[in-house]
């Protein structure tokens, strides 16, 4: 039994701290109808994708068309995001469409007066400290925008390395990524930024190879372990989002991780037996909910320790 407890201590240890993510998806102006429906469709994509991390629709936001891409509809998105977030959370902007660099800032070709770096840095400074950022610039001349957003707390991934102004090829790459098996490298079935970087990168430099042509875009990663950053789940970890028992038992699996971080917050105010007797029910009860976890997977044709991902 000692060792039983112990393993599960364990397993206590290694359970991160629960923390809510959001995502907002920006498709901007195309110029043709044709260009536009291309943006539209990678940000339904990669909101579709997102929605596997976030495990709410409403928390995966995706913004295309005049209607709901313009720039007051976008400034009003990243404020409500900044209003509900907290810190421990996450929170992840992709930019789908045309950017320009005037030689001092960089805009985004949304509908209204374009968005500014200036303006996006001032919007995602507003957000608690304890909230990591990763912020995806898919589109031309977004290179500018690689130093000015840069931030202890923030990743910046950009789709060239200057000012380069050709129409961006990565963004699209990075909505496939966040669906495609072949960018989870270490097929955990999560998609990490680091892995869906690397992943569009590839295909990009594939694209200009196969059309030999001079590449005119230069992806660029700025910030720290981009691989916090889980971006997209697939196959047994994305069932956590489409099923609504799975999703109930991450919730409950979530809320347990916190008091387990709550006691081991008290430890020291604790008398020892006291806190490790309390400890183990908490954590007993994380292993019952792991088997409850991996019937349903089993119900769902998913093989007994085929998912690694009960997060």
């Amino acid at each position: 039994m000692r060792s039983c407890f112990i393993a599960l201590l364990a397993l206590a240890a290694a359970l991160p701290a629960a923390a809510a993510s959001q995502v907002l998806v920006v498709a901007g102006r195309g110029g043709e109808a044709q260009v536009e429906q291309r943006f539209t469709t990678w940000t339904q994509q990669v909101a579709k994708a997102s929605v596997t991390v976030t495990g709410d629709a409403l928390l995966a936001r995706g913004l295309a068309g005049e209607k709901d891409a313009d720039r007051e509809k976008i400034l009003a998105a990243l404020r409500t995001a900044a209003q509900n977030a907290r810190a421990g959370d996450r929170f992840v902007l992709v930019l789908l469409g045309h950017g320009s660099f005037d030689g001092t800032d960089y805009r985004f070709n949304n509908w209204g007066d374009d968005l500014t770096g200036t303006e996006l840095r001032g919007l995602l400074d507003r957000f608690p400290e304890g909230v990591a950022q990763l912020v995806v610039a898919g589109t031309s001349a977004s290179g500018s925008l690689a130093d000015s957003l840069a931030s202890p707390r923030r990743v910046v991934i950009v789709a060239t390395k200057s000012g380069e102004r050709n129409a961006a090829r990565f963004g699209g790459f990075w909505a496939e990524a966040l669906g495609s098996s072949d960018a989870d490298k270490d097929k955990d079935g999560d998609v990490t930024a680091q892995e869906a970087y690397e992943y569009a990168n590839r295909k990009v430099t594939e694209t200009f190879k196969t059309d030999a042509a001079i590449a005119t875009e230069h992806a660029r990663l700025v910030g720290a372990d981009p691989g916090r950053f889980v971006v997209a789940r697939l196959g047994a970890a994305a069932l956590f989002a489409s099923d609504a028992q799975l999703g109930a038992m991450r919730t409950q699996q979530e809320g347990i991780a916190q008091r387990i971080d709550q006691l081991r917050a008290q430890k020291a105010q604790l008398p020892e037996d006291d806190y490790y007797n309390r400890l183990e029910q908490v954590v007993l009860e994380m292993a019952r909910l792991g088997q409850r976890i991996d019937a349903r997977l089993v119900q769902l044709g998913v093989p007994a320790g085929g998912s690694n991902d009960t997060r």
